[in-house]
């Protein structure tokens, strides 16, 4: 392959700015630049693990619901059903995928949050 990947792309931005540019930086505009990098991470972190949790999630839901569809419109009616009482926690499966999509959600946004490590898997 000739050319970087859109993930290798980010990650190069994110570590110029964390090991070049915020260390020559200061004040608020030292703030933003380390909002950007942490936001190129999350960036990153989706097209990595994105697409992988998002087939597993769709799997889930179309299991829980009883038959297949786009992943958005699987989670409209998993909250439809919830909210109208149709389908809770006592339904096989539901806890699980809601404990594994968090998971899912939160490694991509806050990697290193220690409750991550800590709580109870499944």
């Amino acid at each position: 392959m000739d050319q970087p990947s859109i993930v290798e792309l980010v990650d190069v931005v994110r570590a110029f700015l964390e090991q070049r540019a915020m260390p020559e930086l200061k004040g608020h505009t030292a703030f933003h630049a380390r909002v950007a990098a942490n936001a190129l991470g999350i960036v990153s972190r989706e097209l990595t693990l994105g697409p992988g949790a998002a087939i597993e999630e769709q799997k889930r839901l179309a299991t829980l619901l009883g038959h297949q569809g786009p992943l958005e419109e699987l989670n409209r009616e998993l909250c439809r059903q919830i909210r109208e009482g149709t389908i809770g926690l006592e339904k096989a499966g539901l806890k699980e995928h809601l404990d594994l999509t968090t998971r899912d959600k939160v490694r991509i946004d806050q990697p290193t949050y220690s409750g991550l490590r800590q709580a109870p898997k499944g």
